[in-house]
């Protein structure tokens, strides 16, 4: 029987991640597979999330025919696709390519831009950030020098409503109500014109590579960067020709993700565990815009329809298909990482393991100390520590917080709500 087990190690604020990179960045990409023991892995990064029909088509396709037959969202609004043969590589670039979805062979891994994905939707937040996404992506494919960032390093594009705008970015770019927006690179924090946002979180990252290299410590992310070191945003802007002006201005609240639901006339849900099979990735089409958004928080939004009743149809579509559409669901913020049998790492098979739970705030079930995919902000870490057993732990405010008692269904479920009840204090 599966039991919570109180913690038996200190947790590490950096999940692992050294101080010093001693060597390269083995991120996996579209092109540079990872071999896994469920067979090799490819992750696309798609800035800002964006699928046309065609390119969902195609990824639905690969999933059929090379891999698995699931397709796997990230906490980044990516997609992986799992169980790939090790002669499929160059038929899978084809199809990629074919489809639009490999720009450039050079960037692909480096194209890692999440955007707020319900914005200009809903007629909350103060700009389409979409339309920076794909300005920045095709800046970034455009300069030689960009590929030198990390597979990790992170755009967030927030047009205001504060749901990317967390901890998680390197350069956090969050839209204003006059037209401008704040830039925001480690403890750094200038407003520049919105129609300047894209070339500004360019020159930001130029300044954090800038500052990597005077560091010598290999870093690939800005909370990596030693303390003390120097990062010169302002510089950068200046050079970029990008006028910005001092923003002694707090962060946006962190808001919730969207609910799943009809907002507008958008279609947003979610996918169980953050895996879809081909059938339920189909289900997704047609496209009523030629517009799929992947979210951060493994679920879709599909903007664009008719009518308040073409949403909801779709949305219960959908819930036939086996998405999460309810904004009560139980699975609702329940993540977890790949585990047995497909990671070497993994102590358990936490997707086999993993319950549903009540509480507004996420869960996560990770089968080893790395736990990859983990959410940012306050959340719930339910590690595996091998036969059968699970340490459930807190994560607020920079601490952890053991939970004990009952069973592992009752654990979670307390550290939900515990969580829940220190958030709103």
């Amino acid at each position: 029987m599966l039991a919570a087990m109180p913690p038996t190690r200190a947790p590490s604020p950096d999940q692992g991640e050294s101080l010093i990179r001693d060597r390269g960045d083995a991120c996996p990409g579209a092109l540079r597979l990872h071999l896994a023991d469920d067979g090799r892995l490819a992750r696309l990064r798609l800035p800002g999330g964006l699928l046309t029909g065609r390119q969902a088509e195609v990824l639905g396709v690969a999933a059929e025919r090379l891999a698995d037959g699931n397709l796997s969202v990230t906490s980044r609004g990516n997609i992986e696709l799992r169980g790939l043969g090790d002669a499929c590589g160059d038929a899978l670039s084809r199809l990629l390519a074919e489809a639009g979805l490999l720009p450039s062979e050079r960037h692909e891994r480096v194209r890692n831009v999440v955007a707020s994905p319900l914005a200009g939707t809903d007629g909350l937040g103060h700009a389409d950030v979409q339309l920076w996404a794909r300005d920045l992506d095709r800046l970034l494919c455009a300069e030689e020098w960009t590929t030198a960032l990390s597979g990790r390093f992170l755009f967030a594009l927030d047009d205001g409503r504060g749901d990317v705008a967390g901890p998680g970015g390197d350069v956090t770019l969050v839209a204003e109500s006059g037209g401008t927006a704040v830039v925001r690179l480690g403890g750094h924090a200038l407003r520049v014109a919105g129609a300047d946002v894209p070339r500004a979180a360019l020159a930001a990252a130029g300044a954090f590579l800038d500052a990597a290299r005077e560091a010598g410590n290999g870093a690939w992310r800005v909370r990596e960067l030693p303390p003390g070191q120097a990062v010169d945003l302002a510089g950068a802007l200046a050079r970029a020709d990008v006028a910005a002006t001092p923003a002694d201005v707090p962060r946006p609240p962190v808001t919730a993700p969207p609910a799943p639901g009809v907002v507008g006339r958008a279609v947003v849900v979610h996918a169980p565990l953050g895996r879809v099979s081909a059938a339920q990735w189909r289900a997704l089409l047609p496209l009523p815009a030629d517009e799929l958004r992947v979210t951060p928080w493994r679920g879709f939004v599909l903007p664009g329809f008719a009518d308040g009743a073409a949403a909801r149809a779709r949305l219960a579509a959908l819930a036939d298909a086996g998405y999460v559409t309810a904004p009560d669901s139980p699975w609702l913020g329940v993540g977890a990482c790949t585990g047995r049998p497909g990671c070497a790492k993994s102590l358990a098979d936490v997707r086999a393991d993993a319950v549903p739970g009540t509480g507004g705030l996420p869960v996560h079930w990770s089968g080893c100390e790395r736990r990859c995919g983990h959410p940012h902000g306050d959340w719930v870490d339910v590690l595996a520590t091998g036969d059968d057993r699970y340490e459930v732990t807190v994560r607020t405010g920079g601490s952890t917080v053991p939970v004990t008692g009952g069973t592992l269904t009752e654990t979670v479920t307390t550290a939900r709500n515990t969580m829940k009840t220190t958030a709103t204090r």
